[in-house]
């Protein structure tokens, strides 16, 4: 209550207030027939009795006639309730404030939806109104619980380690390769800032500068358009270090999440448990796996490789074949036929993998169209393989390893969310399950050229050093020295040793990925002035925050998001600019002829 006006908050007074003159600021939540209402703040909720004597008749009337959601002050004597009426879910349930004086600060018109939590309202009114929305508990929480963990980091790396917090530019030039970016006019013609899907080059350059340790709670942005979850600009904790390797960072992060973990949610155990990305699509069809759960893929091709199954044989002739499946528990008991079926249609119309299903009947029997093709043998082997139980479903695919195992991977998934729709419990809520991926491949072929190469991560991300030879001769085998963080199957930060080698970085640039490093040219000059081994990592903010508070979109954990399509709803963002405003940027609107017929009506 420091600075201000008040004396006390509105989730503060308890017995011991009793008997105390206290002024209170704050929000009409709700009011009963002229005899109280109850006032909301930042902290919580207080109990205000409105005086009923002729003397305080104005008080009455002032207060009784508040819209709800008023800014009201008032002053009074805290007093305990009456015996039988305290309200043990409220921690200012003993007491109540008896009014002596009372002011409305501010009247509330008709509010477009009533400020409350079980009160549902659509997205796009809440987006519109977003400042009315931040008045809702959960808001309040989950923007205040943000908050204090970015001040336990800050401690930790500051304070604790030794890091410089730095300020990167948000005005640059386009980066090559990854997500698009958004271009901003300058007042030379044809030529545009870019803003920075990430501080990746300034973070290098202030290691080449010297500065050894930096951090930064970093906006960034990405122009991807319409894509579920994600949001144009965002935040992230980002992080470099000199002279470090892989096991150096990932210590510093675990020692930054248990330092900044809110104590209200269950302790993480460090270290976290490790896994290669080819174990990550071998086991979990996915390189950001959810292991709160089991329904592991399993590698069948063994069992099977004898039968006379004409899918199985044909799927094995190929050099990447393989037979896979996953065992769901209790499937016949808690799937219909409809959700089998779906779960197929999902593996036909997203990956072109057809699916076969394998149901252990009570008697221990198997139910299948392959059971048929199979011995007692086999089919004894099968159920051992898959540690089969009675009423368990296995859904089985063949084909080219990593389409087999992505296809499982989202069938586990899916079949997930299914088991706890029908009421199996699987996945516990209040579990924090983080897992390092490592040994990524450091090229992917591109999906619309397989013949070129693009870099998997950025094309900064230093070659693992046992695969370095293989650059100039086979650099779709060459590991890279990137991580992975995952919480709970989604991906929460990320990171790398960087090329620190300005005639490495070169080569990876022209030879590999046939890009022009001549927009690169002020980072690869920087290299070759004693630039130090070097690596870093970015933490998604929003992303973490958000599976914390268990929140269903990370909007919820942002004070003021962008709507699915990347729209402002509140301030009518992105909006229309005058010829004149353009001209300076020597830039002119072309109107889709839809459009143009628009703006004339």
């Amino acid at each position: 209550n420091s600075f201000v006006t008040r004396t006390n908050t509105c989730g503060e007074l308890r017995s011991a207030h009793v008997g105390q003159k206290v002024t209170l600021y704050g929000w009409v939540q709700y009011q009963r027939q002229g005899l109280f209402l109850v006032l909301r703040d930042f902290q919580g909720l207080t109990q205000i009795i409105i005086p009923q004597d002729e003397a305080h008749s104005h008080v009455k009337e002032l207060l009784s006639s508040a819209p709800v959601e008023s800014v009201v002050r008032v002053t009074g004597i805290v007093s305990p309730r009456p015996l039988g009426q305290e309200n043990p879910k409220m921690p200012t349930g003993d007491i109540e404030v008896k009014v002596e004086t009372a002011e409305i600060l501010n009247s509330c018109k008709k509010l477009p939806f009533e400020i409350k939590d079980f009160i549902k309202k659509s997205e796009a009114l809440r987006m519109q109104y977003r400042y009315l929305d931040l008045r809702s508990f959960q808001l309040q929480s989950n923007l205040r619980l943000r908050s204090r963990m970015v001040m336990r980091m800050r401690e930790y790396l500051c304070n604790l380690h030794g890091f410089v917090d730095v300020e990167t530019p948000t005005l640059f030039k386009r980066t090559p390769g990854g997500a698009k970016e958004f271009l901003v006019p300058s007042r030379e013609a044809g030529k545009f800032y870019s803003l920075p899907q990430s501080p990746q080059q300034f973070k290098q350059l202030l290691m080449v500068g010297g500065l050894d340790r930096y951090f930064q709670v970093a906006r960034c942005y990405r122009d991807e358009g319409s894509r579920p979850d994600r949001q144009p600009e965002f935040t992230q904790i980002d992080i470099e270090m000199s002279f470090v390797d892989r096991a150096g960072i990932q210590r510093l992060i675990e020692g930054l999440l248990q330092h900044s973990w809110p104590e209200e949610r269950a302790l993480i155990m460090t270290p976290f448990p490790s896994m290669t990305y080819e174990e990550a699509l071998a086991e979990y069809g996915t390189d950001k796996p959810d292991t709160r759960f089991g329904m592991k893929i399993m590698d069948i091709s063994d069992v099977l490789r004898g039968s006379d199954i004409h899918f199985v044989q044909n799927a094995l002739s190929y050099p990447h074949g393989s037979i896979r499946a996953i065992c769901i528990p209790q499937g016949v008991r808690y799937l219909t036929n409809k959700d089998l079926e779906s779960l197929k249609e999902s593996a036909k119309s997203q990956f072109n993998q057809e699916i076969m299903e394998i149901i252990r009947r009570p008697d221990g029997s198997l139910k299948s169209l392959l059971t048929k093709f199979l011995g007692e043998k086999e089919q004894s082997e099968l159920i051992q393989a898959l540690n089969m139980q009675e009423d368990d479903v296995v859904l089985l695919a063949a084909g080219e390893h990593k389409q087999v195992c992505s296809t499982l991977g989202t069938l586990r998934l899916l079949s997930a969310n299914l088991l706890e729709a029908a009421g199996l419990a699987l996945r516990d809520p209040t579990a924090f399950h983080f897992l390092w991926v490592v040994d990524f491949p450091l090229f992917l072929p591109k999906a619309e050229n397989p013949t070129e190469l693009e870099s998997a991560h950025h094309p900064f991300t230093a070659p693992h050093p046992s695969d370095a030879s293989l650059l100039n001769s086979d650099p779709t085998k060459v590991r890279s020295q990137h991580y992975d963080l995952v919480l709970n199957g989604n991906e929460v930060g990320g990171g790398s040793i960087r090329i620190h080698s300005a005639e490495q970085q070169r080569f990876v640039l022209e030879e590999v990925l046939k890009e022009d490093s001549e927009v690169l040219s002020h980072l690869i000059e920087a290299l070759e002035f004693g630039a130090p081994p070097h690596g870093g990592i970015a933490l998604g903010l929003d992303r973490l925050i958000s599976l914390i508070v268990d929140a269903p979109s990370i909007r919820d954990v942002i004070a003021f998001p962008k709507s699915f399509r990347g729209r402002d709803l509140m301030g009518n963002a992105p909006d229309y600019v005058t010829p004149e405003e353009l001209e300076p940027y020597h830039i002119q609107v072309s109107w889709p002829l839809e459009e143009k017929e628009t703006k004339k009506n």
